[in-house]
């Protein structure tokens, strides 16, 4: 077991991979660094080899499939995630590490957006991208994280290995930090000065398909970590719907004694018990939520007496 992995996922990042592995072995001398090829087409593989990394690959294309291999095949007290296009400065990376090794941070964030992001960053849809998912989350989720999508984390070998990687591209970090905040982990923000991409460099991000699956991930996750609040809007509006249209059925009715449109009526009727079945639906998820959580910690319990006969090992 490692005291600590540095895990580089990386596909076509020639130009910057060596430059990232050696400042790794230099903000982190102890650590291991796994640079994770994910088929690409020049000579990413090589480059990061000579520096000094450990390479493996990943064929399944995709940076949640990359990371999903990465958390299975390594166990580490203290994981250093960062990507391999020379973005994030390695030199905050020993500061995150004692988060975790020193005070039990499950996930410590790199956060890019309390200083040089907006500023760096030539994508402006990228910028209110990142400023609607941390908006969302937080207000979702009840929770302060200040970069939902930072790709520079350090995590502990507890989160890692209880982690369930059900993405396989970018929407991947919405998800870390989701399943963060509803586990009740403990997580921590350092603040990263964050550097624009240099030239010839260019980012595998798409930035409307992709921010649509980060969107969709948000509330996939929202319905599955939250099913009474999102089961809940959904039963308040159906049931606002059903109330609008039988006003102007209970006005007629009121006036003439008479129901002049049993149409409208049924449908209203039908519409309120869509409502009320979709509250009890949230009812008993939120149950079965309780209950993935109780046996979550159970998991989790076990896990951590795992790593600690692992690290004694060392």
């Amino acid at each position: 077991m490692d005291r600590i992995a540095v895990l580089i996922p990386c596909y076509n990042e020639e130009k910057t991979i060596g430059k990232v592995v050696r400042d790794a072995k230099a903000a982190l001398p102890d650590a291991v660094i796994y640079v994770y090829n994910n088929n690409s087409t020049d000579r990413t593989a090589e480059l990061a080899a000579e520096a000094g990394a450990v390479v493996r690959n990943e064929y399944m294309q995709g940076k949640g499939n990359v990371i999903r291999r990465m958390f299975r095949e390594i166990d580490a007290a203290c994981y250093v995630m960062v990507d391999g296009d020379d973005t994030y400065p390695m030199e905050a990376a020993p500061e995150m590490v004692e988060k975790v090794l020193s005070r039990h941070a499950d996930m410590v964030v790199g956060d890019r957006l309390s200083s040089t992001y907006f500023t760096e960053n030539k994508r402006p849809f990228h910028n209110t991208g990142n400023s609607l998912v941390r908006g969302s989350i937080n207000r979702l989720f009840h929770c302060d994280i200040r970069d939902i999508m930072t790709g520079y984390r350090a995590m502990s070998y507890d989160f890692v290995k209880t982690f369930p990687v059900l993405s396989a591209g970018f929407e991947i970090e919405t998800e870390m930090t989701i399943h963060a905040v509803n586990n009740r982990m403990q997580i921590e923000n350092v603040v990263i000065d964050y550097r624009d991409r240099p030239e010839g460099s260019e980012s595998k991000l798409n930035t409307y398909a992709d921010g649509m699956k980060v969107l969709r991930t948000i509330a996939r996750l929202y319905r599955l970590y939250k099913p009474l609040g999102f089961f809940g809007a959904l039963s308040f509006l159906l049931m606002l719907t059903a109330f609008l249209f039988f006003i102007p059925v209970f006005v007629d009715y009121a006036r003439t004694g008479l129901v002049a449109k049993f149409p409208t009526l049924i449908v209203c009727g039908f519409v309120a018990m869509a409502a009320i079945q979709s509250f009890f639906a949230g009812m008993i998820l939120s149950h079965m939520e309780e209950k993935n959580r109780r046996d979550f910690e159970m998991q989790r319990n076990l896990i951590h007496v795992i790593g600690a006969e692992k690290a004694g090992d060392r």
